[in-house]
């Protein structure tokens, strides 16, 4: 069987029992509906791995496809992952938005690039701030391209260095 005859019976089968299997898996799941998605491809995941499977009568592909997926979620849920979750009703407190952070670290940053020479950051402007490609920096400062690669190597260093002068911790 083709791929493309593969592809088409797995839709079909797709269109066919993908609400009803998501509704199994939800059930099974409490309600956790990213899971419950996942579960849902994975079993049709394995369907495509065994093209003897397309074969069957639709009864059959559902009751595999029921049968994988129940087996998925008992595995996650013997798992040492889903044992060490924590499990609660309430939510923990979204953290805020910080007002001055971003403002503070554009200043920062703008400190740092008024510490480099003028070619190096003119490349970091270019290649960073413009998207320009070494090529076109290059054709625009009228240096070999070799040059640009360096006054970027150079300049993020001496980047590197003033920010974490200035106590910014990069990771």
């Amino acid at each position: 069987m083709a791929d493309a005859e593969r592809a088409e019976q797995l839709r079909a089968i797709y269109d066919a029992h993908r609400q009803a299997l998501l509704r199994y898996v939800l059930r099974l799941t409490r309600g956790d509906m990213a899971f419950a998605e996942d579960v849902v491809q994975e079993s049709l995941l394995r369907l495509w791995r065994k093209p003897e499977l397309l074969q069957q009568c639709g009864d059959g592909v559902r009751a595999w496809l029921y049968t994988v997926a129940r087996n998925q979620v008992i595995d996650d849920r013997r798992s040492a992952r889903y044992a060490r979750e924590l499990q609660t009703d309430s939510l923990p407190e979204r953290p805020s938005l910080d007002q001055f952070g971003p403002s503070i670290d554009k200043w920062i940053l703008a400190e740092a690039l008024k510490s480099l020479s003028r070619d190096h950051r003119a490349a970091v402007v270019c290649s960073y701030y413009l998207g320009q490609t070494v090529a076109e920096i290059a054709a625009s400062e009228h240096v070999p391209e070799g040059t640009i690669k360096s006054r970027l190597h150079y300049a993020l260093r001496a980047l590197r260095i003033s920010l974490q002068e200035k106590g910014v911790v990069l990771y």
